[in-house]
């Protein structure tokens, strides 16, 4: 029998996760929106409430928290601020997962520690200009500098948490005539000669509080040791690395229409017209009611694929379901939100209209949401099981 409510342990991060957002994420959240600042002060503090490590194992340091356990994180974090959430999605997710899942002992023992203790920040080095969804395209490369040892030459952009980071997990291409047989992981300290990096130019819709460097590779030094295993094993670990990120972004969709929901339904209680309140109107019940079905349909969807990862079951496409569903519904309500709102929703003073821009990021961030209707595709279709020759066309030897 199916059994949708939480384990113990899990009711127990999710409430750590909801004070810890309350108390320190949501005080600072609109100042650091509006200043467009990374909040430092409140990243630190979660450092020291251990969930800079949650999803590392405890020989390591960290919380040991498995998928569910994060993913409740993400949504809690995501329901006040999604740059916040980002910056765990990316420092989580995408380096120390990926690291704890692909990367040697010696280099897990090596950063692991550091990376939950907050000691050092993680940053996911993977797309440039003419890179993005196709990973197998890259442009930067990794140059041979004698036995073992390589330089790194190219630039990435967009990296989330680029400018404070003090570990890279970098993509680069050993020749790119192998296409995404040639993608190599490498691990690249933030103060490594060689690599520059500085902020992208114009002001970003939404995730305002967020990092996004450009980051530049000039003969950036490494070796054997920085591998993440092997020569041409990048691109596996880009796309396992994606399978955790993506369920991140997908949790924090689902906080950000929690957020939409609790702020629509207070605003409908309190806000009068004509006599009553406007939740009393039959067509904002009427989006009330199906901002409510939307948030549950995709809090179950993301629930799911957060328990198949507990199970450690393939999850690929139910990941990508999960964030396409929460992340398009986030966008769609997020306006219904302001709109609700009036102009009240219009100004920064509530959080509705943060909300509705940082929602666009969500059905960009790893993968589109056109990328993610692919996979689902490809994931039912299967592949294409090859016609038989015509000379054995009636099965003959």
């Amino acid at each position: 029998m199916a059994e949708f409510s939480l384990r113990p342990e899990d009711e127990a991060a999710r409430a750590l996760a909801r004070r810890l957002a309350v108390e320190i994420v949501e005080p600072v959240a609109r100042a650091a929106d509006a200043d467009r600042r990374f909040p430092r002060e409140a990243v630190d503090a979660l450092a020291r409430h251990g969930v800079l490590g949650a999803p590392v194992a405890k020989e390591y340091g960290g919380l040991g928290w498995d998928s569910m356990q994060t993913a409740l994180l993400y949504e809690e974090i995501g329901r006040v601020d999604q740059s916040v959430r980002g910056f765990l999605t990316v420092h989580l997710a995408l380096v120390a997962q990926c690291l704890a899942a692909s990367a040697s002992a010696a280099q897990r023992a090596e950063w692991l520690p550091r990376l939950a203790r907050g000691e050092v920040l993680g940053a996911y080095a993977l797309t440039e200009r003419d890179a993005g969804s196709d990973a197998a395209a890259l442009a930067t490369r990794a140059v041979p500098d004698g036995p073992g040892a390589w330089r790194l030459h190219g630039e990435k952009v967009w990296i989330t948490n680029g400018l404070s980071a003090g570990l890279f997990i970098v993509f680069a291409t050993v020749d790119p005539a192998l296409k995404h047989k040639g993608v190599t992981a490498f691990l690249v300290r933030g103060d490594a000669p060689g690599l520059a990096r500085e902020r992208m130019p114009g002001v970003e819709l939404g995730h305002r509080a967020s990092e996004h460097a450009i980051l530049r590779f000039e003969g950036v030094g490494v070796t054997e040791a920085d591998v993440i295993g092997r020569i041409g094993d990048g691109f596996g670990v880009a796309m396992g690395g994606l399978d955790h990120g993506r369920l991140g972004v997908a949790a924090g969709a689902v906080g950000l229409l929690q957020a939409c929901l609790d702020l629509v339904t207070d605003f409908a209680r309190s806000r009068r017209q004509f006599g009553k309140r406007i939740g009393d109107f039959q067509m904002v019940q009427e989006r009330i009611a199906d901002l409510a079905c939307d948030t549950e349909a995709a809090r179950l969807l993301t629930w799911k694929a957060a328990w198949m990862a507990v199970r450690n079951e393939k999850r690929t496409r139910e990941v990508s379901m999960a964030k396409l569903f929460a992340t398009e519904a986030a966008c769609r309500w997020s306006a219904e939100a302001v709109m609700l709102h009036g102009s009240r929703g219009y100004v920064n003073e509530r959080p509705v209209e943060r909300h509705f821009r940082d929602a666009q990021g969500l059905r960009i961030y790893e993968g589109t949401s056109l990328v993610q209707r692919i996979v689902i595709a490809r994931e039912i279709l299967g592949r294409e099981v090859a016609a038989p020759s015509p000379d054995n066309s009636r099965g003959f030897a």
